[in-house]
């Protein structure tokens, strides 16, 4: 497989990595995106426009702290790809565009979701890690999802 095709696979298999189902164990970033992500990197800068504070983490583990609290309080996250992956691949980096919808479900209602996310990937001795990323996220109209991951469940629609 080409450097291209195996961002491709791995940047939508990271998508993914971010499904909740009522019921599964507690959310842990680390179990999770290991493959993924350079928790060794001394120059990883990672931001995603959903967290409400828009922190910019310098390490994986302080990635995986924003998001851990937010992913153990829903009920359930599911995603779809929209459009990409667009990726281009050198020798050692490499970069993948994005764009997903997501319901995220909290106790007290649902958000729908719309994001383009890029990530630049490093290979390293273990393959490829991303080292950078950039998600920018516009919450959409109450119920624009509605049966688009199966059941339709009733949107609350929430200001990013």
């Amino acid at each position: 497989m080409n450097p291209e095709q195996v961002i491709a696979d791995l940047h939508v298999r990271w998508v993914f990595g971010w499904e909740r189902d009522e019921g599964d164990p507690p959310f842990d970033f680390r179990r999770t995106f290991g493959e993924f992500y350079d928790f060794g990197s001394p120059d990883v800068r990672l931001y995603d426009d959903f967290d409400p504070e828009q922190r910019v983490a310098t390490t994986a583990a302080g990635y995986g702290s924003i998001w851990e609290p937010g992913f153990r309080g829903m009920v359930s996250a599911h995603h779809a790809v929209d459009d990409g992956p667009h990726v281009i691949a050198g020798q050692e980096l490499a970069a993948s565009t994005l764009t997903f919808t997501a319901r995220i479900t909290l106790p007290d209602g649902a958000t729908d979701l719309r994001t383009t996310t890029s990530l630049v990937w490093r290979r390293t001795p273990d393959g490829w890690r991303i080292v950078r990323e950039h998600n920018s996220s516009k919450v959409l109209p109450a119920g624009t999802l509605d049966g688009a991951f199966g059941a339709g469940l009733p949107a609350v629609s929430q200001e990013a």
